[in-house]
């Protein structure tokens, strides 16, 4: 049920404030709520109003008067309009806020609803009031299914017959087009559903009022043309605010104006027979309103302002849509005022113009009660709301199987690879690994070798050197992360190799596919320590997940069934206690942690070989990812004993000359400067395996695949039930929300990421969002489009507006 406020503005004036009183009720019931207060002395508000009314007026200055004309660039007349604009809203709100206003304002507050229909009546006299910007007060910023309307305090009931027919009648008075484009009214009109038109075109007095007297009545009165009002004076001392009343006019042709004191008999008999609402879709029309009401008119829809054409057209299109469909006729009038907002760059202040002049005694008809229908209309939200709902879940069912079947075909892998790069170069930093050391071969270490002892980047001397130093500091495990596929060269090299039981060698198996013959590993390390150290590239080449084991095919140099990073791995752990061991399901399972294989169909990848036991790489978020030294440093003993003791050794060339640099996914745009060499990319790889085994750092895993279909269907089905709200039916709205949700989906996905390390379906959820959305805004578009045709003529900016003959322009000066 809907609320009806009802504010009664007494007399009083600007230098001494004005009484309030407050009246709440339910529409259609006595209200049952009924306070006092009052708004202070405001004089500086007149000031603020008649200085915004000026500039306004001056937008269009050079179209009204000669040859007075100052002309002034339209950016400078548009700022300080703007300007002007915002100094009386300041105003205005302060005073609103004020604290003997404040009892009522908190009591409106208290009891309404922000979902609650309500019509809000400001009564006065004072024609100042009337034309504040009550709409922009913030209190209606809580309530987007209220608006106000203005009213004479002066009012009575009066009967009108209940005429059954089928269609809106309509007379619709298309007046002096001087410089105006009214035949785009004449369009849109046209447009209306189940509607009884009679069109008078610049017509004469005679004609315009035999109509009026039509014996079967009318139910809307319409003006397209131009008209005149009266205009604010704004006295020095605001005492008052004074009225400087012309004629209220309109003109009907190139020669014939009317007042509508002389149209007064043929109006009432035009209420009489039932005319319910006019509409003056031209300038200045509060005087007009004015007289209209003291004829008890129950709606009245006028400009307060000179309205340019386009604006005026504008405002009918998305009102007489609105309306027609079922709205009511307050949010109609809110609704098409608030889409004006689009036009105000190029017509400031454009949504202050439409306003309702209401007869409190009358109920706003609908768009239904016009046409003379007697049973109870089913509720409109309700309805729209079902019938939404299920096209939603229609859209949202066939959006995700699309989106699903575009990712099985791998179309999507590219752009979820990209995605899952960016959140993941987003985690937050982590420790260095203390487990690790990596000694590096430089390229100074490689220049400093003799070059004839030299086979690759390490010297048989100089690794004898290296191995005899760190066996001394007693490491548990060295990683020798450099390929010998030659025998040792002295018996002292030899011996050394082959009797160090913690020493891991390197070797690379055969891939027949690639055309590559694989590498064979040192003779003197057996097959028990020995790891291939084969990677696995995506298709944009980066390294994103873990081979942890293989069979290798008979005819490979390289026999290793483990990776180099797995054997460093068990060798550390054994030391533990802690052993490898395989599941019923072929998951290599160390100590407690399972290590589960990626499947054919699983998350980003689709199609994918998984041949081997692949894992995804969670790379540690620390730079670097293990503490680093030099093959010199350890040479010349200038690495601290207790960075080596008990820990990784692992060794290998960084000297860019060998060319052992990956891609991961914290290189962007495949910049070589990102690349990481293959010793720290092997860190990379001991470390997520000892870190999920001992500290319980989670691997990243996907979810399964009913979990996906879920994350993208209930994202569908969001953006479908986003753009379907009735909070959300203006375009610019829809956006906002579809990006706030949007935005929302990318928060979790990070948040999913960093604190368990599981990897959502971020771009096909994404995908799915839009989509449900996109193609529910096209549907609630096409099926407002099948009851009310926009009308796409687009009228020239330059046409001067509508107040050609207004009064204002004399007092604008």
């Amino acid at each position: 049920m809907g609320k009806l406020v009802v504010l009664k503005l007494g007399q009083g004036n600007w230098d001494n404030g004005f009484p309030v009183i407050l009246q709440m009720g339910e529409e259609g019931s006595q209200p049952n709520i009924e306070i006092m207060g009052k708004l202070p002395a405001a004089p500086d508000l007149p000031l603020a109003y008649h200085a915004w009314q000026t500039s306004y007026l001056q937008l269009g200055k050079t179209t009204r008067l000669e040859p007075k004309t100052i002309i002034i660039s339209n950016v400078s007349l548009t700022h300080h309009c703007i300007e002007a604009s915002r100094t009386l809203l300041r105003y205005f709100n302060h005073w609103l806020n004020a604290e003997s206003f404040r009892a009522i304002r908190e009591k409106m507050l208290e009891q309404i609803s922000p979902s609650d229909p309500v019509r809000l009546i400001l009564q006065t006299e004072d024609p100042l009031l009337q034309r504040l910007p009550w709409h922009l007060w913030d209190w209606f910023e809580h309530y987007p299914q209220a608006e106000i309307a203005l009213s004479s305090p002066a009012y009575e009931q009066i009967g009108q017959p209940t005429i059954a027919r089928r269609q809106v009648r309509i007379l619709a008075i298309l007046g002096n087009s001087t410089g105006i484009n009214t035949e785009a009214d004449l369009h849109l009109l046209k447009q209306l559903p189940d509607a009884d038109i009679q069109f008078l075109i610049e017509p004469e007095r005679q004609q315009l009022t035999e109509q009026l007297w039509d014996a079967q009545g009318w139910d809307i009165l319409f003006f397209a043309g131009h008209s005149s009002g009266y205009a604010i004076q704004c006295p020095p001392h605001h005492e008052t605010s004074n009225l400087d009343e012309t004629k209220n006019r309109i003109y009907l042709n190139q020669t014939d104006s009317l007042t509508l004191k002389e149209m007064k008999y043929a109006l009432k008999k035009a209420v009489e027979k039932g005319l319910k609402v006019a509409i003056f879709n031209s300038c200045d029309g509060l005087g007009l309103a004015q007289e209209l009401a003291d004829l008890h008119i129950p709606q009245i829809l006028v400009m307060r302002e000179p309205v340019p054409d386009q604006v005026a057209q504008t405002f009918l299109k998305y009102f007489l849509m609105a309306f027609s469909q079922g709205e009511s006729f307050y949010l109609s009038v809110r609704q098409a005022r608030e889409q004006l907002q689009g036009l105000e760059h190029h017509y400031p202040c454009a949504t202050w113009l439409p306003v309702i002049y209401q007869n409190p005694a009358q109920m706003p008809p609908t768009w239904q009660a016009l046409r003379g229908a007697t049973a109870k209309p089913v509720p409109q939200t309700a309805l729209t709301l079902k019938q939404k709902l299920g096209k939603v879940v229609l859209m949202s069912l066939a959006v995700t199987g699309l989106v699903l079947g575009t990712r099985h075909l791998g179309f999507l892998q590219n752009i979820e690879l990209m995605a899952f790069d960016h959140l993941i170069q987003l985690r937050p930093t982590e420790k260095t690994d203390p487990r690790l050391l990596v000694v590096t071969i430089t390229e100074a270490d490689i220049q400093a070798q003799n070059p004839k002892e030299r086979q690759g980047s390490l010297s048989d001397p100089a690794l004898l050197q290296l191995l005899e130093k760190l066996e001394k500091y007693q490491p548990r495990v060295i990683g020798l992360d450099i390929y010998r596929d030659f025998p040792a060269h002295t018996i002292s090299i030899e011996k050394q190799i082959s009797q160090a039981e913690n020493l891991i060698g390197v070797c690379k198996v055969s891939d027949r596919s690639l055309d590559d013959p694989g590498i064979a590993p040192p003779p003197e390390i057996p097959l028990a320590r020995m790891g291939f150290s084969d990677f696995l590239l995506d298709l944009d080449g980066k390294i994103r997940r873990h081979l942890l084991a293989l069979t290798p095919e008979p005819a490979s140099p390289c026999q290793a069934s483990y990776s180099f990073s797995v054997q460093v791995a068990f060798h550390y752990l054994a030391s533990q206690g802690i052993l490898p061991s395989w599941t019923p399901d072929e998951n290599l399972q160390i100590g407690q942690t399972v290590f589960k294989n990626l499947n054919h169909h699983q998350g980003v990848y689709q199609n994918l070989e998984t041949w081997g036991h692949q894992i995804l790489l969670n790379y540690r978020a620390a730079d670097p990812v293990a503490a680093q030294v030099s093959l010199s440093d350890i040479l010349t003993g200038k690495v601290n004993p207790d960075a080596i003791r008990d820990r990784i050794i692992l060794i290998g060339t960084t000297a860019p000359s060998f060319g052992d640099y990956w891609l991961t996914p914290y290189s962007p745009n495949h910049s070589p400067k990102a690349e990481l060499s293959g010793v720290l990319l092997q860190a990379h790889l001991v470390s997520q395996i000892l870190s999920a085994v001992l500290d319980k750092r989670p691997l990243l895993w996907f979810l399964p695949r009913w979990g996906d279909v879920l994350c993208i269907w209930g994202g569908a089905f969001i953006g479908g039930i986003i753009v379907s709200l009735r909070f959300t039916e203006n375009l610019k709205k829809r956006l906002i929300s579809i990006v706030v949700v949007s935005g929302g989906w990318y928060v979790i996905c990070w948040f999913s990421l960093v604190m368990s390390s599981c990897w959502l379906p971020f771009i096909p959820t994404l995908l799915a969002i839009i989509g449900t959305s996109t193609l529910m805004t096209y549907l609630i578009s096409a099926q407002n489009r099948s009851n009310f045709y926009e009308h796409q003529t687009t009228p020239s900016s330059n046409l001067p507006p509508r107040d050609h003959i207004s009064a204002h322009l004399n007092n604008s000066n």
